[in-house]
């Protein structure tokens, strides 16, 4: 951030009302930005807290050398607390960030509205409630606009500017200025629940609850999921411990609202932790037990999982056939034989076998150059890989793993066949990421030794694989994938056998619902992608990630989900549709949501 001596906008004097983590921290950013900062909170207690807290801050910058001790005490000397409303009567703009209670607000508005002057800026914190409502119940509706900073603030480069029908445009352009001068991305959103970023979040959010809540998963997997498989910086459930239970809560049944999408319908755990005061790590409890309330520290308790859940023994695997010769087939055997199995890497013809096997080479290779990997292991790595142009080579095989294309058919053929090659005892295992995986063991005669292994692309990158059990799976074959999983250093995640399984269950949904916004002309791709990148820490946007994945692809797991679960709120959206029917798949063909260079 730019540190001001003298602010260039008249925004010069700014009232932040709540002192709570958010106010304390947009405090924070205004103080180091130049502006003379008035803090307000009813609870002295509180405003006490926001002055130790910015004390804190400061001195962690000093230490960091990210500012003078001259220049902490300047930041200091621009930061006062109140404790009543008429201490902002002079400031230009007022941020109100008190709990999200419309009441309340509104409350705060309207004894705003007698203190301040009549060209005072009126900005709203909320994330959940009207900013139109709020202005048009004011005495003067075109000031008041909505600030939606993230938390933790002075970290978070997002800041959404929201405009009623009702706000002036001068005043927009005056606060979307600071923001950029707060060193913060500044993204228009119109009035609705959530806006743009928690907009799209809170639904992924309300769906992992519900996860949770229906058993399909524990909480630990669930977490893991989204955080290995799709490299988010923290899991849904435990995201929801620090955002706060009831918070959630709030913004979701303002979504519903608006939107009468079921999938805004607040996951019914969310009511009952709520109502059981345990809110998340605030109180100390929510989805997981935490050492004291407000600490970030997970203990144990009653729902943590052993560490032997099914305690049945893993059967012996020395050797490993991996059917299949495109990408994921070459990073799973690749992954195979770098943990010292002996991997068959069958395909169907040896001439295709040999090209895969030629792919692993130059993938270690590479790893070699980037000082990853030793010569030595290359070698011995590619020695352990035997490629064959027939499954016959599968026959004596521990565990078989099918790589082939995504197609129900092809895959039921290929189970019919591993189950005539395949020894007695043998594991056969698919990496379907969205076909039933019962399906694949009923073609076989030996349904209880079949489970589903999803990798992720790259697999010898990616961490995750989601173990799928059927209704039929031994518990010693899922014994034996999991120790399978542990030797070849990857996080396994278990999971029953439907639709979309853990990850994308809970991913296209939300990348279905960005869609969506676009189409409601709500926001841009540009505005969205910000948005999740900035305000939610995510790697990619979703329409750089659904470019990156495929439309087609995107849409065939759409559509699974959406027979799978029957809820109208899983329809494809029709954009996605139009695009894929016209060839417009994403990167690999040049245009997606975007244009992009051919290599």
């Amino acid at each position: 951030m730019d540190r001001q001596s003298t602010p260039p906008s008249p925004l010069a004097t700014i009232a932040v009302v709540g002192l709570g983590t958010m106010g304390t921290g947009i405090a924070e950013v205004l103080a180091t930005a130049g502006r003379e900062v008035i803090g307000i909170d009813i609870s002295e207690a509180a405003a006490g807290r926001a002055v130790t807290a910015l004390e804190a801050a400061t001195a962690r910058s000093v230490t960091r050398e990210r500012l003078t001790e001259q220049e902490r005490q300047d930041v200091l000397s621009r930061f006062r607390a109140f404790t009543d409303l008429q201490a902002a009567a002079h400031a230009d703009l007022v941020i109100e960030v008190v709990p999200e209670d419309y009441a309340l607000k509104q409350q705060v508005f309207a004894a705003l509205d007698a203190i301040v002057r009549p060209d005072t800026i009126l900005a709203t914190g909320t994330n959940a409630l009207s900013v139109t409502r709020l202005a048009a119940e004011s005495q003067h509706p075109e000031r008041v606009v909505g600030l939606h900073f993230f938390n933790p603030v002075p970290a978070m480069k997002l800041v959404e500017v929201v405009s009623s029908v009702l706000t002036a445009p001068p005043v927009v352009e005056a606060v979307t200025g600071l923001a950029r001068e707060l060193g913060k991305e500044p993204v228009a959103a119109g009035d609705r629940p959530g806006f743009v970023a928690d907009g799209l979040l809170f639904g992924y959010l309300n769906q992992a609850a519900a996860m949770f809540e229906s058993k399909y998963a524990s909480r630990e997997d669930i977490d893991a999921a989204m955080r290995l498989g799709c490299g988010l910086p923290m899991g849904p459930l435990a995201l929801l411990d620090l955002i706060g239970v009831d918070t959630a809560r709030t913004v979701l049944e303002a979504m519903y609202a608006a939107s009468g999408d079921r999938l805004h319908a607040p996951a019914p755990v969310l009511g009952h932790l709520a109502e059981a005061g345990l809110t998340g790590r605030k109180a100390g409890r929510g989805f997981y037990t935490y050492e004291a309330p407000g600490s970030p520290v997970v203990v144990r308790d009653a729902q943590t999982p052993s560490a032997d859940a099914d305690g049945a023994a893993a059967r012996p695997v020395t050797s490993v056939g991996v059917a299949g010769s495109g990408t994921m087939a070459s990073g799973i055997a690749q992954v195979f034989a770098q943990a010292g199995f002996e991997v068959v890497l069958a395909a169907r013809s040896q001439e295709k076998a040999d090209a895969a096997k030629a792919a692993i080479g130059k993938s270690l290779a590479r790893a070699v150059d980037r000082g990853r990997l030793t010569g030595q292991a290359r070698d011995e790595t590619l020695a352990r890989i035997s490629p064959a142009g027939s499954l016959e080579a599968f026959a004596g095989v521990d565990l078989a793993v099918e790589a082939v294309a995504e197609d129900l058919a092809v895959k039921q053929e290929l189970f019919a066949a591993l189950d005539k090659i395949c020894k007695p005892g043998a594991v056969l295992a698919t990496t379907t990421s969205s076909l039933p995986v019962i399906a694949c063991a009923r073609a076989t005669s030996r349904p209880q030794d079949v489970i589903g292994m999803h990798f992720f692309n790259p697999a010898p990158a990616m961490k995750l694989v989601e173990v799928v059990r059927t209704v039929l799976t031994g518990d010693n074959v899922h014994a034996t994938v999991r120790a399978v999983c542990a030797k070849v250093r990857k996080h396994a995640v278990d999971c029953g056998d439907r639709a979309g399984f853990i990850v994308n269950a809970l991913l296209f949904p939300y990348l279905n619902n960005a869609i969506k916004m676009v189409e409601e002309h709500y926001a841009s791709l540009d505005e969205i992608d910000a948005a999740m990148k900035l305000g939610a820490g995510y790697p990619m946007g979703p329409f750089e990630l659904l470019d990156v994945v495929g439309l087609d692809v995107s849409l065939a797991i759409e559509k699974v989900l959406h027979k799978e679960f029957r809820d109208p709120g899983l329809a494809p959206s029709p954009l996605l549709e139009h695009l894929v029917a016209a060839g417009c798949l994403g990167r690999k063909t040049g245009r997606g949501f975007r244009e992009y260079a051919r290599r």
